[in-house]
């Protein structure tokens, strides 16, 4: 029997009477567990002032909590993270098999500087979805997969996509355009990297509301590209390519935030995505 003043709502089971509690808590409504002996049923009592706005919060929980969606709300305001990223995931990996069962299929699809210069341009694309080893393919895959899906979250799924591929290609054709024969490359790493530039470009868009702090948010990004894209051995000069290219394409973006909830914009985005794959890959490999 509750005390006068209190309402009980009722819960399916404890788990979900804690759930639900530590969701009224965090706004500010402080209920009790109740265990219903006679029916061995579980409920939440609070004040009957803030029994219709519990309601509310604890259908809101369950709307946002309902199965696993791609995309969830994190903890920071306007971030999502679009698990989608394991798509590309799954895709780089099919194509490292592809690779390592035909070693034709990679001599063919590889960054070649000087098969570049001879027209094969497709080149530029088909190197970011190729890898040497397991190693590579496993940094690349792990840190790839958060940078990406934050990317598409900010973004959306298919302009997001579209546009880290792109920084990658970017990135190879700054080697192209820099160095000399021989040279070779391969590699997700500028796709990785132009993932991190369209990060930190949404800073450009917040310029005028915090002007102390755009620039301290392209600082942090700059000192991720140090530390993930300019280790020894690596292609400082793809990645540095690819960060700026992600720069570079996500500066207008950036600024149309309702962009990344256009489906039709996300579907072009999408198919350009795939068509620019398919065809590089087709000319690679006729």
């Amino acid at each position: 029997m509750l005390a006068e003043g209190w309402a009980l709502i009722p819960a399916p089971s404890q788990r979900h009477a804690m759930d639900w509690s530590l969701a009224l808590l965090s706004q500010g409504i402080e209920p009790g567990i109740e265990h219903i002996l006679e029916a061995d049923a579980w409920g939440l009592s609070v004040p009957l002032a803030e029994h219709a706005r519990a309601l509310t919060i604890i259908q809101q929980y369950r709307t946002e909590n309902r199965g696993w969606p791609w995309r969830r709300e994190l903890a920071l305001p306007d971030f999502v993270f679009d698990a989608g990223s394991l798509v590309w995931v799954l895709l780089i990996g099919a194509f490292f098999g592809l690779s390592e069962a035909d070693p034709h299929f990679k001599a063919a699809g590889v960054m070649d500087v000087a098969a570049v210069s001879r027209g094969e341009w497709w080149r530029l694309v088909t190197a970011v979805f190729l890898h040497a080893d397991v190693a590579h393919l496993a940094t690349n895959s792990a840190i790839g997969f958060v940078l990406l899906a934050l990317a598409l979250g900010r973004y959306g799924t298919g302009i997001g996509a579209l546009a880290a591929l792109l920084a990658g290609v970017f990135g190879n054709a700054v080697v192209w355009l820099l160095c000399a024969a021989p040279r070779t490359g391969l590699g997700a790493s500028g796709m990785v990297l132009g993932a991190l530039g369209l990060l930190a470009a949404q800073w450009f868009a917040l310029r005028q509301a915090h002007p102390r702090v755009w620039l301290t948010g392209l600082g942090a990004g700059g000192l991720l590209f140090m530390l993930l894209g300019s280790s020894p051995g690596t292609d400082v000069l793809a990645h540095a390519g690819g960060f700026v290219g992600g720069l570079l394409l996500g500066i207008v973006p950036a600024h149309y935030p309702k962009l990344a909830r256009n489906g039709a914009a996300n579907l072009l985005a999408g198919f350009l995505f795939a068509a620019l794959t398919l065809t590089a890959w087709w000319l690679a490999l006729r």
